[in-house]
C-alpha cells in the first residue's frame, strides 16, 4: 500500500482489513464510477450517532436541546474540513486533473464529505467501536474541554424562534450600508420585524456578524416588551 495511505491509517488509528474502502473513501466522483458518495452517505449517520453518544456521555446534565446544538457545530462542514486538514487529507485524495488544478484538495466541501466518507469505511470494515474509537479521536478533545453553554443559540436563531413561538413572521435583514476600504469594510445591517412594526439596527466586520448584532438588538427589545406591562403586553 501507498506509504501515504500507511501513514494515513496510523493517524486514523485504524488498520483497514479491507483497503479498498480506505481507497473508495479518498475518490471523488470526478475521478470516476467508484467514488466516495455512498461511503458519505453512511458515513454522515454514523457521524451522527457517534458524536451524538459522545455528547450524551460528556454532558449528562444537558437537555436534547444544548446537546443538539453542540452536535450541530461539530458535524457542520468547516469543523470537518479542519479535523480532514489535521489528518492530511489533502495529500491522498484521489481527484481528476482538472479538479485538482481547480484547487479541489484543498475545497472544504470535497474535505469534508471524504472524511464522512472514511468514517463509514471504517464502520464497514471494523464495525461500530473502531468507527466510534475515531470520532472520539477526531473530536473527543474539543467535545471534553467545552461546555455545553459555550454553544447556546445564536441571537439569529433564538430571535426566529421566540418570534415563531408567538406566530410572528421572522425578520428580513438588509444592509443598510457599507464604509470603509474593501478590505476592511464595517457593515451596518437593519433587522425588521414589519408585523410588530420594528427595526434595529447592527454593526460588524462581516455582513453576518452584523446581522447577529441587530437580531441580538431586537431581541433584547422584544423581550423588554414583553414583560408585564410592555407594549406587547399591553
Amino acid at each position: 500500500m501507498d506509504k501515504r495511505l500507511d501513514a494515513l491509517q496510523q493517524r486514523l488509528g485504524h488498520r483497514f482489513a479491507q483497503p479498498a474502502l480506505l481507497q473508495r473513501a479518498l475518490t471523488h466522483r470526478s475521478w470516476g464510477a467508484e467514488h466516495n458518495e455512498r461511503l458519505e452517505f453512511l458515513g454522515d449517520a454514523v457521524l451522527s450517532l457517534a458524536v451524538s453518544d459522545l455528547l450524551y456521555q460528556r454532558f449528562s446534565g444537558s437537555d436534547e436541546g444544548d446537546l443538539t446544538r453542540v452536535r450541530a457545530h461539530l458535524v457542520r462542514e468547516d469543523s470537518l474540513h479542519r479535523a480532514a486538514l489535521v489528518l492530511g487529507l489533502p495529500e491522498v485524495l484521489r481527484l481528476s486533473e482538472g479538479e485538482a488544478r481547480g484547487g479541489g484538495a484543498q475545497r472544504p466541501s470535497i474535505l469534508a464529505d471524504a472524511l464522512e466518507a472514511i468514517i463509514g469505511a471504517v464502520h464497514l470494515d471494523g464495525g461500530w467501536q473502531p468507527a466510534l474509537a475515531l470520532v472520539q479521536r477526531v473530536f473527543g478533545e474539543i467535545i471534553q474541554a467545552t461546555e455545553a453553554e459555550s454553544w447556546t443559540k445564536d441571537a439569529k436563531t433564538e430571535l426566529q424562534e421566540w418570534l415563531q413561538a408567538r406566530r410572528i413572521a421572522v425578520p428580513a435583514y438588509r444592509i443598510a450600508a457599507t464604509r470603509g476600504q474593501a478590505h476592511a469594510q464595517t457593515f451596518e445591517v437593519e433587522c425588521a420585524v414589519a408585523a410588530l412594526g420594528l427595526t434595529e439596527t447592527g454593526e460588524g466586520r462581516s455582513r453576518r456578524a452584523a446581522e447577529q448584532e441587530a437580531a441580538r438588538r431586537m431581541l433584547d427589545a422584544l423581550k423588554a416588551s414583553d414583560r408585564p406591562g410592555g407594549p406587547l403586553r399591553a
